[in-house]
C-alpha cells in the first residue's frame, strides 16, 4: 500500500534538511527533527515567531549575516515541498472521486442488468401516472384548478357538453313527437277503419232488406 502523499513529501524535505544541516556543520540527526517541529507548529501561526524560533537555532552555528539566508532557504523549501504535497493530494482526490464515480455507475449497470423486471415496472409506473394527467386534463372541470388555461378548458368542454346534451335532449323531443304523431295516425287509421266496417254493414243490412 502506497503512503500518503503528505509522509511522502515530509520524507522528502527531512532528506534535504538533514543533507543541508550537514553541509552547514550542524548535527542533522538532532536539528532536523526541531526545526521540522518549528516549520510545522508555527506554519499556521505567527509567521514572525517561525522565522524567530529559526534565526535562534541557526544562529548558534553560523555567521550571523548567513542567517536570514539560510532562515530563507530553508523556509522556501518548506513550502514548496507543503504546496506539492497539495498538489499531490488534490490529484489523488481527483482520481478517488473519478474511481468512485466508475464504480457506482458499473453498480448500476449490473443492476440494471439483474433485474430487467425493476426497469419494466418503472416504465409501467410512468404510463399510469401519464394515463391520470390525461384524464385530469380531459375533464379538468371536475377538480379545483383556478388557471387561466385550465378555465379555458373548463369553458370549451362544458359548451361542448352542453351543445351535445342539448343535440340530445332535441333529438328525444322529435323522437317524442313523432311518437304522438304516429299515434295519432294510428288513432285516425283505426276509426277510419270502424267506420268502414260501420258503412259496409250498414249496406249489407240495407241490401237484406230491399231482398
Amino acid at each position: 500500500m502506497a503512503a500518503p502523499s503528505g509522509q511522502v513529501v515530509a520524507g522528502d524535505f527531512r532528506l534535504w534538511l538533514e543533507q543541508r544541516l550537514e553541509e552547514l556543520g550542524m548535527d542533522p540527526t538532532v536539528y532536523a527533527a526541531y526545526i521540522q517541529g518549528v516549520l510545522q507548529e508555527e506554519e499556521d501561526d505567527n509567521l514572525e515567531e517561525r522565522d524567530e524560533a529559526l534565526r535562534g537555532i541557526l544562529s548558534s552555528f553560523l555567521e550571523e549575516d548567513s542567517v536570514d539566508d539560510v532562515c530563507l532557504e530553508i523556509v522556501t523549501k518548506w513550502n514548496d515541498i507543503q504546496k506539492a504535497a497539495a498538489s499531490q493530494r488534490k490529484q489523488e482526490d481527483e482520481v478517488q472521486t473519478l474511481t468512485s464515480m466508475i464504480e457506482k455507475q458499473a453498480q448500476i449497470v449490473v443492476k440494471t442488468k439483474e433485474v430487467p423486471e425493476g426497469e419494466q415496472q418503472r416504465k409501467a409506473a410512468l404510463l399510469a401516472q401519464y394515463a391520470n394527467i390525461t384524464d385530469d386534463e380531459e375533464y379538468p372541470f371536475c377538480g379545483f384548478s383556478t388557471s387561466p388555461i385550465t378555465l379555458f378548458k373548463n369553458t370549451n368542454l362544458e359548451t361542448m357538453i352542453n351543445a351535445k346534451k342539448l343535440e340530445r335532449d332535441t333529438m328525444k323531443e322529435a323522437s317524442q313527437k313523432k311518437k304522438e304523431q304516429d299515434k295519432q295516425q294510428r288513432e285516425k287509421d283505426k276509426l277510419a277503419k270502424q267506420d268502414r266496417k260501420d258503412k259496409e254493414k250498414k249496406r249489407t243490412q240495407k241490401g237484406e232488406r230491399k231482398r
